[in-house]
């Protein structure tokens, strides 16, 4: 589906990450960890194509993602900055925007649209939300309202860049869910975090960016830990916990405990 070969990312003439090379894959729920400024962020933006590429490829379906016409892109990618604007609209009618990619001439919802529209409300769990304004809704509601509307865009690729950022550990768990539930409907989803505990508990995988921008370790969280990088790169002391229950958690903790 995507895969990259040997990308280099950067913007305002500066290179951030060189020698990238990765195949997402449909139905799974990858995440890129490191620590700040290594490119995570910027490798999203490039896969969005929100920044040029500085070297090497992209192939979207074998085909190079540039050779992508703007609205067929959208087809096949959705991405959630970080940062966003909050129009004074009712959730409803942002998370329409999502189908506006698949709309004909006439900008009008048709039953499909709309269908699409209410399935996604429902997968995020947005029911409640749909006739306020987003203005007065809280971060938690706000992000489960624009996860919505990517999810209403009805992407084979989903990039959501930190979708936890500013959110209690409660709604962090929902937003973790709601990116499980689009993998299982077969979507490859990439996300960036900076709670390494959330990246190891919901993640199929694991691409690990050291401060240099290079991809120093890509597996499952298991294979991750066992690498010993962790460590090396965030210089931290992390410890594997398997629970009563059978689940497997990982804590973080300062080097010196």
């Amino acid at each position: 589906m995507i895969e990259l070969r040997h990308l280099q990312t950067g913007f305002d003439g500066r290179v951030v990450s060189r020698d990238l090379s990765l195949r997402l894959e449909k139905g799974r729920l990858l995440t890129l960890i490191g620590p700040n400024g290594c490119g995570k962020t910027t490798l999203l933006r490039t896969l969005a194509r929100a920044l040029p590429a500085r070297g090497g490829e992209i192939l979207l379906d074998g085909q190079p993602l540039q050779s992508y016409r703007r609205r067929a892109l959208a087809l096949h990618v959705a991405y959630l900055p970080q940062s966003r604007e909050v129009p004074d609209i009712t959730a409803e009618a942002l998370i329409a925007h999502g189908r506006f990619p698949h709309l004909g001439f006439s900008r009008r919802l048709s039953e499909r649209d709309r269908i699409a529209v209410e399935d996604a409300i429902h997968l995020a769990g947005a029911d409640g939300l749909r006739h306020k304004s987003l203005k007065t809704l809280s971060g938690g509601e706000r992000q489960r309202v624009y996860l919505a509307m990517v999810i209403a865009q009805e992407t084979g690729l989903v990039l959501l860049d930190e979708p936890g950022t500013y959110l209690d550990i409660g709604s962090r768990f929902e937003v973790m869910e709601i990116a499980r539930r689009l993998c299982a409907r077969g979507a490859a989803v990439v996300m960036t975090l900076h709670d390494l505990a959330d990246a190891m508990a919901f993640s199929d995988r694991i691409c690990l960016m050291d401060a240099e921008g290079v991809i120093r370790c890509d597996g499952s969280p298991g294979q991750v830990y066992d690498s010993g990088l962790l460590e090396q790169v965030f210089g931290v002391a992390v410890q594997r916990v398997t629970l009563p229950e059978g689940q497997t958690q990982y804590c973080f903790l300062p080097r010196h405990v």
